[in-house]
């Protein structure tokens, strides 16, 4: 199974997601840089975090013009698997594969600490292996990760069962005190209509070793590997 990892100037998590992938997982990972019309033979698509082009105008504004985009969207609407992580997940909604915007975090703070996670829906490629409502420590890194989207938008995604991660506190809690960056419903990822696409703003490729604090992370990769094994997703070669 061989795991897309698209590069652009300023990504600082590649090498990250890398290792989660290759080192930990065990399964084969290529580096595609921003420029690449093509995705090769990947199986899976991940968008890393980081500062991609410097985080000018917006987050992830200038990347969803890139190249390799084109072919992320093709590979999304065939139903292959994406997942977009900190900036990834940014990128993906400049380029309206997910729906919504980022605003500074609500204290106008970078957060880089571990928080609680909790599963809203398990029926994503990413999340096939959680139990709904298990809070994973997971650590987030960013200082605009605040998720905001209109009313209207926001109760189609409460509806369709589109919220799929939210910020909790450790025994499932989701409330101001539990919300590092004043998101919307304290949502921490959601996906798209068709479920194959999922963004967050925690870092799960960095909690997949006892030696960062936590393993929880490594779920949202054993998960997309047991869906693609199962036959269950489009997209790919």
């Amino acid at each position: 199974m061989t795991f897309a990892v698209v590069v652009f100037p300023g990504s600082n998590c590649d090498h990250d997601s890398y290792h989660a992938v290759r080192h930990v997982l065990g399964h084969d990972a290529r580096f595609v840089w921003h420029k690449e019309a093509s995705l090769g033979n990947a199986d899976v698509v991940i968008l890393p975090g980081g500062f991609s082009h410097g985080d000018y105008l917006r987050t992830g504004a200038i990347a969803r013009f890139s190249p390799v985009m084109k072919a992320v969207a093709d590979f999304a609407a065939a139903g292959g698997p994406v997942l977009g992580i900190c900036n990834g997940f940014q990128i993906l909604l400049e380029a309206g594969l997910l729906p919504g915007a980022m605003l500074r975090n609500r204290d106008v703070r970078f957060h880089c600490e571990h928080v609680g996670v909790r599963v809203e829906q398990t029926d994503t490629p990413f999340t096939a292996r959680c139990r709904q409502g298990r809070v994973l420590n997971i650590p987030i890194a960013h200082g605009e990760g605040n998720y905001y989207a209109p009313p209207e938008v926001l109760e189609t995604l409460e509806r369709e069962r589109r919220v799929i991660f939210r910020y909790a506190t450790a025994d499932g809690r989701v409330g101001p005190e539990a919300n590092p960056n004043g998101s919307l419903n304290n949502i921490a990822g959601i996906c798209n209509e068709g479920r194959n696409v999922v963004g967050l703003m925690p870092h799960p490729e960095r909690a997949c070793e006892p030696m960062l604090g936590s393993t929880d992370g490594l779920l949202l990769f054993e998960s997309v590997v047991d869906a693609l094994t199962a036959g269950a997703l489009g997209g790919g070669r």
